[in-house]
């Protein structure tokens, strides 16, 4: 029961994280925030597609069936910008991506919290 909880808590922090950062792309960007993708080499165009699949993946999370592809997703896309902030030298950017990508990772250890237990 407690790991349930647990697994729910961290699933709403993980949905909460994925829809504010994907619809962060869609706002008017500040300098600074223009400054870091570009630093990472994102460009305009695909700023769009990486706000989409964070929303979208955080979406899938929700839905026990969708659940291990939506936490697979987001955590393939943490590690994508962690290996950009690497390419481009920003060592802290890549070390505060870390414990972003082990939530996705410790609730498919976990698994979905609504899910009913099968033999």
């Amino acid at each position: 029961m407690t790991l349930k909880i647990i697994s729910g808590l961290l699933m709403l922090v993980t949905v909460y994280f994925g829809i504010t950062h994907g619809a962060r792309v869609f706002q008017k960007p500040t300098p600074e925030y223009q400054q870091m993708m570009a630093s990472l080499g994102i460009t305009q165009t695909l700023r769009p597609l990486i706000g989409i699949v964070s929303i979208v993946s955080a979406l899938l999370i929700l839905l026990p069936h969708t659940f291990f592809i939506g936490n697979a997703v987001r955590a393939m896309l943490l590690v994508l910008m962690m290996a950009l902030a690497l390419k481009a030298r920003s060592y802290r950017f890549a070390l505060i991506e870390i414990p972003f990508v082990i939530m996705p990772l410790a609730q498919i250890y976990l698994g979905h919290p609504l899910r009913t237990i099968t033999s």
